[in-house]
């Protein structure tokens, strides 16, 4: 199956391609998937420009065929994951209803995801993690800003560190810690299997 994905950030560009090819040898070992690069968007310009949105659906439609699976990954920001993903799943329905099509929102940002799994990534690539530190993932506002904080004389950089920790991450750690991550886990189930 081929799986075209949206997403807004450079880092996911490179990044998600990486974790979904890890949530294949995870999850569904059996099936292969073909996961193409990331249909990258602006995301006011996607959400709030219909043109804008039909488009990049449109070439979603196409790059992953008549058997394939749209996957939208944004990040939540402030927004309900739950409900803000349910309205933008129903305007891309609208869109594109020959295709299967998912929307995943990262409580709150993709970053959060690392937050959820960062004794994982202790020592790897300047972060520093104490074991005993507790931290509330999905709550936490600027995931970005608090992964900087961990990092020994050095800032988080999307387009280097993203798809290097995602490689590293542990998927288990990270669906036991985000709701979001079990989200994307479960589409993942349902559309990869042919459902």
């Amino acid at each position: 199956m081929k799986i075209a994905s949206i997403v807004e950030g450079d880092g996911e560009v490179i990044a998600l391609p990486i974790l979904l090819r890890r949530l294949a040898e995870w999850r569904t070992p059996e099936h292969y998937q073909d996961v193409s690069t990331p249909i990258r968007v602006r995301r006011d310009r996607f959400l709030n420009r219909d043109d804008e949105f039909q488009r990049h659906l449109l070439l979603a439609a196409s790059k992953c065929g008549n058997d394939g699976w749209i996957l939208v990954l944004l990040d939540a920001d402030d927004d309900c994951p739950a409900t803000r993903s349910a309205e933008i799943l129903h305007r891309a329905q609208a869109c594109v209803p020959h295709r299967r099509i998912s929307v995943v929102l990262a409580n709150r940002e993709y970053e959060a995801w690392f937050i959820a799994a960062a004794a994982s990534l202790n020592g790897h690539r300047g972060f520093v993690f104490d074991p005993l530190d507790t931290i509330e993932p999905e709550s936490r506002r600027n995931a970005k800003g608090w992964i900087t904080s961990h990092m020994v004389d050095r800032a988080y950089g999307e387009t280097t560190d993203q798809p290097a920790f995602t490689a590293r991450i542990d998927l288990q750690l990270t669906f036991d810690h985000s709701r979001s991550f079990r989200k994307l886990c479960s589409e993942w189930d349902r559309h990869s299997l042919g459902g």
